[in-house]
């Protein structure tokens, strides 16, 4: 069927949702080209489920051994790749993300130049108080921390995993770097800063309903700053160093350099005169707070350098007038792929 002459794949990693899965593939509307369900060593029959629609867009992959979410969104990325599809869409088996909405992913990928799109939960005020609350503060802080270690700034709840990406995209992005379990999305924000990538945003309401999660809250917590941080370092070495040495990596070093000699040197002359109860000289304190309040200061004009290279990010409303169909301003390079295959 395809989109505007651009052909879609819809990727469904699916663990343990053989109740669910049909339902979500009922859903997807006739446009998609492929629907590519990756079933990540499901032990409840959800392959089988998958068998029993007689969908020929269907294509089945399967795990022998479970990967994460990320294990099968890598599956599903390499098998579209092949198949030549223009644009990616990941959608959850749980039934939480609504595939009506896929073509106003596709349209800001093809009439506003988007790279990357993803669903925003918090875009709709009144629809917050029915997100479980230990999910709603999980996405404000992880939302916050991926901020930093991702660059995007004006990108909020990432954990959001109902995304389109471009083939063009996708084929500049390391595969062997995203993450295969829960920290997949994350990952996928840090890779796309390092390659410059656009991303929007659509504001769509929330779904709940008796699934169950199987994402272990504890696990999160222990793992996923530990990611971050390595995320971001890796983010800052791989784009302002590796691919171009910019004035922001010299500013990061200098900061740096400024913040741990001043309070590694005030922290010694504080401890010194506490033990010896001698006051500190003036050149001592000087010395120590002199590069603390430069490097601190050279820090926040590096992070203001990281923001402003992000650049907007385009945010829509799901019902916004301006995702109806129109000529596209930079079509979708699909490099080498094959339009109109349904």
């Amino acid at each position: 069927m395809a989109i505007d002459g651009h052909t879609l794949a819809v990727i469904i990693p699916a663990y343990q949702a053989h109740d669910k899965i049909c339902g979500v593939i009922a859903g997807i509307p006739a446009y998609a080209d492929w629907i590519i369900c990756v079933d990540d060593a499901s032990t409840d029959g959800t392959a089988e489920s998958v068998r029993k629609v007689t969908d020929k867009r269907i294509m089945l992959l399967r795990h022998d051994k479970n990967q994460g979410v990320g294990g099968a969104m890598a599956t599903g990325f390499s098998r579209a790749i092949a198949l030549g599809a223009s644009l990616i869409a990941k959608v959850d088996a749980d039934g939480q993300m609504d595939p009506q909405y896929l073509d106003r992913f596709a349209r800001m990928c093809l009439y506003h130049g988007c790279d990357y799109v993803k669903a925003n939960r918090f875009g709709h005020l009144g629809a917050i108080p029915a997100m479980p609350k230990a999910r709603l503060f999980g996405s404000v802080v992880l939302s916050f921390l991926t901020k930093i270690a991702s660059g995007y700034w004006n990108v909020f709840d990432p954990q959001n995993g109902y995304v389109m990406i471009t083939r063009r995209t996708l084929l500049r992005l390391d595969l062997g770097r995203i993450d295969k379990g829960y920290f997949f999305e994350n990952s996928m924000m840090i890779l796309l800063n390092i390659v410059r990538a656009k991303i929007g945003e659509i504001y769509l309401p929330a779904s709940y309903g008796d699934e169950r999660s199987s994402m272990k809250l504890l696990r999160i917590i222990a793992s996923f700053p530990v990611k971050l941080f390595k995320g971001y370092f890796y983010r800052i070495y791989q784009k302002y160093v590796f691919r171009s040495l910019s004035p922001f990596f010299l500013m990061f070093v200098f900061g740096l350099i400024g913040c741990g000699w001043g309070g590694v040197w005030g922290g010694w002359i504080w401890y010194k005169s506490y033990v010896t109860g001698i006051p500190a000289t003036t050149g001592a304190v000087v010395l120590a707070l002199l590069p603390l309040i430069v490097g601190w200061s050279t820090l926040l004009q590096a992070f203001v350098l990281d923001i402003q290279d992000a650049g907007p990010c385009l945010l829509f409303d799901y019902d916004d007038e301006t995702l109806k169909p129109s000529p596209p301003i930079d079509p979708v390079d699909t490099e080498g792929a094959q339009h109109g295959q349904s």
